[in-house]
């Protein structure tokens, strides 16, 4: 039996909705189960005035904290409650007693309001794992994109970059790319500058950084391009170019992927001893409770973890 933990994200978001929607219409093998972990009394509150099915396929695991369904609302209740069942999902996986687990969205915004200052999802659960190398590939509208910075200021991106992060994170790509079941998947690397600094007339951090980085992880074997202009990589890739694409900060490689399949993205956080995915998108507060929210990038979330979990974990 394999068992897919569900945190429910921030209860006044549309997470319960689309987690409801993605199981109940989803064709699942006899042998997964999927566990909710948050309120079930909120879950099936909502579910009735949604006029959502409960599949039967679903258990809940009941958190110690509690809080109210106020639809559209940024409240300190729901964040900790939602912090609670992230803390839970990542126990259960680490003890086995979960093969996986996805996240609904949470708001930052409430959860730090709450006191719990965590910049994301990606960078909470490695804490929770004690994991120091680890990154995010969303994967939608036919392409693969990690993001060697994340949720930092723009103006601090330049900075942020070096030959190890770098490695680190062409690294984690194709160590994934493995994983999906592409032994020698093709890595494309974006400059940072516009041209990939047309030679170091936009920018020298192609030349300073980024290729040198590149040729040093070439040697463990892995295929991957030269720094490669943003304008043009993503493209290619999805010509069939590249298996993945290596981007320098979140916008340069988020805005195509969004762009090609926005209602389909997804999440998921390389080098976990656990698998986690997550749907591409927010808490949508403006629709919440209105059962207008797509639940297909949640049911393709859910489709990965569940064909994940059978896999061994290169991170494990």
């Amino acid at each position: 039996m394999k068992r897919i933990g569900i945190t429910i994200g921030d209860i006044n978001g549309i997470g319960p909705e689309v987690a409801l929607k993605a199981v109940a219409r989803g064709r699942w093998p006899d042998d997964v189960e999927f566990v909710f972990l948050g309120s079930e009394s909120l879950v099936r509150e909502q579910a009735k005035a949604m006029k959502l099915p409960v599949s039967r396929k679903i258990t809940f695991q009941s958190l110690e904290t509690s809080c109210v369904w106020n639809p559209g609302t940024i409240r300190v209740d729901a964040s900790r409650h939602a912090e609670e069942a992230i803390r839970k999902a990542v126990e259960g996986c680490l003890s086995g007693e979960l093969d996986a687990m996805v996240t609904a969205p949470i708001c930052k915004e409430g959860m730090h309001k709450a006191g719990i200052m965590i910049p994301g999802h990606t960078e909470y659960l490695a804490e929770l794992t004690n994991t120091a190398t680890f990154g995010m590939m969303l994967m939608g509208g036919g392409l693969r994109v990690m993001l060697v910075t994340r949720h930092i200021p723009i103006s601090e991106v330049p900075a942020a970059l070096n030959s190890k992060t770098i490695r680190e994170h062409i690294e984690l790509t194709g160590d994934a790319l493995k994983l999906f079941g592409l032994t020698n998947g093709t890595i494309g690397v974006c400059g940072l500058n516009p041209h990939a600094g047309d030679g170091g007339i936009l920018g020298r951090e192609e030349i300073e950084i980024i290729n040198p980085a590149i040729r040093q992880i070439r040697k463990k074997g892995y295929t991957v391009s030269d720094a490669v202009p943003a304008d043009t990589i993503f493209h290619e890739a999805r010509r069939g170019d590249y298996d993945a694409v290596v981007a320098m900060y979140h916008d340069q490689g988020l805005a195509p992927l969004k762009m090609m399949g926005f209602d389909e993205g997804i999440n998921i956080t390389l080098g976990l001893p656990i698998i986690r995915t997550s749907p591409d998108h927010g808490t949508a507060f403006g629709i919440a409770g209105q059962n207008k929210a797509s639940h297909r990038s949640m049911l393709n979330a859910i489709k990965l973890a569940v064909d994940l979990a059978g896999k061994p974990n290169p991170w494990k």
